[in-house]
């Protein structure tokens, strides 16, 4: 469904991401996993071009972009295919979960403003919160506002939806109300690429799990292969702190 061939992105003298390849199965329910600071957030803003790639092809369903080179139309149709959601669930504090909703819808897909209301109403239904479409984020607690974040990704019916660390941010009693979620929408069948540090999620949800470390994919296969029979020390050593900590 999609593939990607030696994506680089560098930040000044740094390389974040280096000369990653990666195909994705239309279904594919994927979890990076690493250390902080290892790209496996960059790669996820490159795929959506919120960071512009330094080198590399994007090839979606036909659509093939080379990331280095790629024009605004290209970036659109990327986008219009692709759904990010954020850790930090970054909702428009000046409009309503009804109207975080729409937004997307209207201005990237262009979707009528009356669709694109009716459309939003379903999925607050969908997401537990359908009697909060005229509260701003404020009034919302985090958990919820994930919900939101989750919810206009999904109105948007997108190829491809990116999540990435949607629980980083949330306080712990929040954690498990959006996690629900992802789970109802992997099954779905929606193809996600999902970074996170929830391991037992990630064993639980995964059809393949990649491990990042320096900018590359060390190693990469089910959550058996990579939590109960790990090959390469880097990956070993990541599991033996994250388990310390869990």
């Amino acid at each position: 469904m999609i593939r990607v061939k030696g994506l680089t992105k560098r930040f000044g003298e740094n390389t974040v991401l280096n000369n990653i390849d990666l195909d994705i199965q239309t279904g594919e329910r994927i979890v990076i996993i690493g250390p902080s600071g290892t790209g496996k957030s960059t790669l996820l803003r490159c795929l959506n071009f919120l960071d512009r790639p330094d080198a590399g092809m994007i090839s979606l369903e036909g659509l093939e972009v080379d990331a280095a080179q790629a024009t605004r139309k290209d970036i659109l149709a990327i986008r219009r295919r692709t759904a990010f959601v954020f850790q930090n669930y970054a909702l428009f504090a000046n409009k309503t979960a009804l109207e975080n909703i729409t937004e997307a819808l209207v201005t990237v897909q262009r979707t009528p403003k009356a669709e694109a209301v009716a459309k939003a109403e379903d999925v607050l239904q969908e997401i537990g919160l359908g009697d909060k479409g005229a509260s701003f984020p404020a009034a919302l607690s985090g958990g919820q506002q994930q919900r939101v974040g989750i919810g206009r990704a999904m109105a948007l019916n997108a190829e491809l939806m990116l999540f990435d660390e949607p629980t980083s941010a949330l306080d712990p009693e929040w954690v498990g109300e959006v996690l629900d979620l992802m789970r109802r929408v992997a099954e779905q069948k929606q193809t996600m690429l999902i970074v996170t540090h929830e391991m037992q999620f990630a064993r639980e949800i995964a059809d393949r799990i990649l491990f990042i470390d320096g900018g590359r994919i060390v190693e990469q296969g089910t959550p058996q292969q990579i939590f109960d029979a790990p090959k390469d020390d880097r990956l070993k050593s990541f599991l033996r702190r994250v388990t310390a900590n869990a």
